[in-house]
């Protein structure tokens, strides 16, 4: 379990000069980590780091430390609480607006889907993935379309792909690694 100074630490790597204004926040770097333990493809912590990052370059050649251990302590749990059948609970701020943490989430989560989407699509039909995709594309906040705006703004039916969320992902985990 990540502490609350963890998180700090994580955030003060993650708002770093020079990438700090291109940065995922905790939230999305939480979706980031969610999307790699999830889909097909498990992203090393260099990946995510470049993609949390959105830079190429690694401080001191390397990924550092305190971020490779909150990456992997994550990764750790979400596969632990998804083999046990149990759904994954997304990270909520202690203050400030869950709406924007969740936004934050699913594009951190979004952006890694994207990086690898011909294999998410690949590994498993194309529909059930993009059906089960639907509540988090739609509230990342990533897309301009005029379907995803009116739900985002629809503050009922943003709840309820909110609350979709947890289901959604715990049947991507399945779809992509539970033997048929």
């Amino acid at each position: 379990m990540l502490t609350n100074s963890d998180i700090e630490a994580l955030e003060d790597i993650l708002f770093a000069e020079p990438w700090g204004d291109e940065a995922l926040d905790f939230f999305g770097l939480h979706g980031a980590v969610c999307a790699s333990v999830i889909g097909p493809v498990s992203l090393q912590v260099e990946e995510l780091f470049h993609l949390a990052t959105g830079s190429d370059t690694l401080p001191d050649g390397k990924v550092p430390e305190i971020f490779a251990q909150c990456v992997n302590t994550l990764t750790r749990e979400m596969t632990q609480a998804l083999d046990m059948g149990q759904p994954l609970e997304l990270p909520e701020p202690e203050d400030g607006d869950p709406m924007n943490a969740l936004e934050n989430w699913c594009a951190g989560f979004v952006e890694t889907f994207l990086e690898h989407e011909e294999s998410w699509m690949d590994a498993a039909s194309e529909e059930e993935v993009a059906d089960l995709m639907v509540p988090i594309l739609t509230l990342s906040g990533l897309f301009e379309d005029e379907d995803f705006q009116r739900a985002r703004e629809d503050e009922k039916v943003a709840s309820q792909m909110a609350e979709a969320i947890p289901d959604s992902l715990t049947d991507l985990y399945l779809l992509f690694h539970a033997p048929e």
